[in-house]
């Protein structure tokens, strides 16, 4: 190694720049050293500054944490909440659902809708615009059975002077004479034969019993037919009926009401039981059913209305069995029914479903839906409606056979379609389902003539029924309910046909043995 300023023996040569470089070597390490010192100190500082803000940032983290935690705890609570919520809907729109048809079982006496802005007058119409009928026509003159001349006052009677006849006006009225009962004594013969030793017993044809002795005093057929038209064709109690006949000069308690009523029932038995057969032998049928009671039980009123006849029947179900009772299981004709899933197993029948009972539930979907639900229930109406307009067309001879056929067939395929569709929202789903399955029976009033669109006749049918039903609730016995159904089908049999109610039953009363109305009743 050489060192400058000194030679090979250690000597010093030049010390002078080695001090000043030594100086300046000092002084380089003391500004180096200087410069470490502040890095240092700045090391420091950051190094604290480090370990404030790792303070910081773990505080944060624990805010963070407990937050987390609360929003986990408001997520779960919500959670929860939620699905209470979702089952109260769920359980909710039950109840609307089942009040819906509850409703639909119900009488209706006022409008269930909105009122209309511009309602319609009530009545019939006014004047000339109701036709010949305007006013009441006057009694043909042989109809008369008094003329009583009502004559000019003797002298005016504002001044006093004399009067002038110019014209005689008629003034006709129709009123009730006054209320008076017919008490008819019948002297009955009887007699005995000499060769058998049998006892004979005369009856008069206008007569309606053969009892004697104690139940010599009665009711005439005529009364006992008003009084089971009054109960079972206009619902009106026994007790009302009792005063209404004493009014007439009648005088029996509601018990006996019940017990005339009753015996309408047993002669009229077997015209209600040639009335089931007529129903099936009837090419269509629409039945229907509604709540009732039985010695305050439940039970269930089926109405069965055929061609030209109407059968009733009080039954303690609501299944195919105890539509069977009527129909028969092997019933081949067509059944305009609703979708209650028992008609269904009527295997041999056509079948019709009403289309009425699906627009209306279309209708409650519509006034439900939100959004976009909406569209299934407009789709499915559209096809439903134009179903029934073309079979407006088809009734007006404005369509062929050959395009009603082609006019079917793609109103079947738009079905097909829309049942095949896909929907998330439940309800909508379940009128696809129900579709689905009625899918074979929507349009057969299109395709079998003189079959409805809707089970309306029945729906007529029980309508009045079930406003009595308000009325009294039902029947107290089984025995009562019998005598209603068999009742209650024999008049509104003869309202269809046209035929008086109240003559109809007296010729049953009068007969000597049970025997069939005359009535129009169809074969097989």
């Amino acid at each position: 190694m050489v060192v400058e300023g000194a030679d090979l023996r250690g000597r010093v040569t030049d010390p002078v720049p080695l001090r000043q470089r030594v100086a300046r070597l000092l002084v380089l390490l003391a500004e180096e050293n200087a410069a470490l010192r502040e890095q240092e100190q700045r090391l420091r500082r950051e190094q604290a500054e480090l370990r404030e803000r790792i303070g910081e940032l773990g505080r944060e983290q624990a805010e963070l944490r407990e937050r987390i935690g609360g929003l986990e705890a408001e997520r779960d609570r919500l959670a929860g909440q939620s699905q209470r919520l979702e089952q109260a809907n769920a359980r909710l729109r039950e109840q609307v659902e089942a009040l819906r048809r509850r409703a639909k079982r119900q009488a209706a006496p006022f409008s269930r809708d909105e009122p209309a802005l511009s309602p319609k007058r009530s009545g019939r119409k006014a004047g000339a615009a109701h036709g010949r009928h305007g006013h009441r026509q006057p009694p043909a003159p042989e109809q008369l059975d008094r003329v009583v001349v009502v004559g000019l006052p003797p002298a005016c009677p504002g001044c006093g002077g004399e009067l002038a006849l110019e014209r005689v006006a008629a003034q006709h009225v129709e009123d009730l004479p006054e209320p008076r009962a017919l008490r008819l004594r019948y002297d009955v013969h009887v007699g005995r034969c000499r060769s058998c030793g049998r006892r004979v017993q005369s009856r008069h044809p206008d007569q309606a019993s053969d009892a004697l002795g104690a139940a010599a005093c009665q009711l005439g057929p005529r009364v006992v037919a008003l009084a089971a038209w009054l109960s079972k064709g206009l619902g009106i109690a026994a007790a009302k009926i009792a005063r209404l006949l004493g009014q007439l000069g009648l005088m029996v308690t509601a018990g006996g009401v019940t017990q005339a009523v009753a015996r309408a029932a047993r002669r009229a038995t077997p015209t209600y039981q040639a009335l089931i057969e007529g129903v099936r032998a009837s090419p269509v049928v629409a039945p229907d059913e509604t709540g009732w009671r039985v010695g305050g039980r439940k039970a269930w009123l089926w109405a069965f209305v055929g061609q030209g006849v109407s059968v009733y029947r009080i039954a303690a179900g609501r299944g195919f069995d105890d539509a069977e009772v009527v129909l028969g299981a092997e019933y081949a004709g067509v059944l305009e029914r609703d979708g209650w899933a028992p008609y269904r197993r009527f295997t041999a029948a056509a079948h019709q479903t009403c289309v009425a009972h699906l627009l209306r539930r279309c209708a409650e979907l519509v006034a439900d839906a939100e959004r976009g639900q909406a569209r299934t229930p407009h789709a499915v109406r559209r096809i439903l409606l134009a179903a029934l307009a073309l079979r407006d067309a088809r009734d007006q001879g404005t369509v062929d056979a050959g395009a009603l056929d082609a006019e079917v067939d793609h109103l079947a395929a738009r079905l097909d379609a829309l049942i095949a569709g896909k929907t998330r929202y439940p309800p909508n789903r379940r009128l696809l389902n129900h579709l689905a399955v009625e899918r074979p029976h929507l349009l057969t009033f299109l395709r079998v003539p003189g079959v409805q669109a809707t089970n309306w006749r029945a729906e007529q049918a029980i309508r009045p029924a079930v406003v009595s039903r308000k009325s009294w609730g039902g029947n107290r016995t089984w025995t009562g309910a019998e005598v209603w159904q068999i009742l209650a089908s024999v008049l509104r049999t003869a309202t269809q046909q046209s035929r008086d109610p109240i003559a109809l039953l007296v010729t049953l009363l009068q007969a000597p043995a049970p025997m069939v109305a005359d009535l129009a009743l169809p074969t097989r």
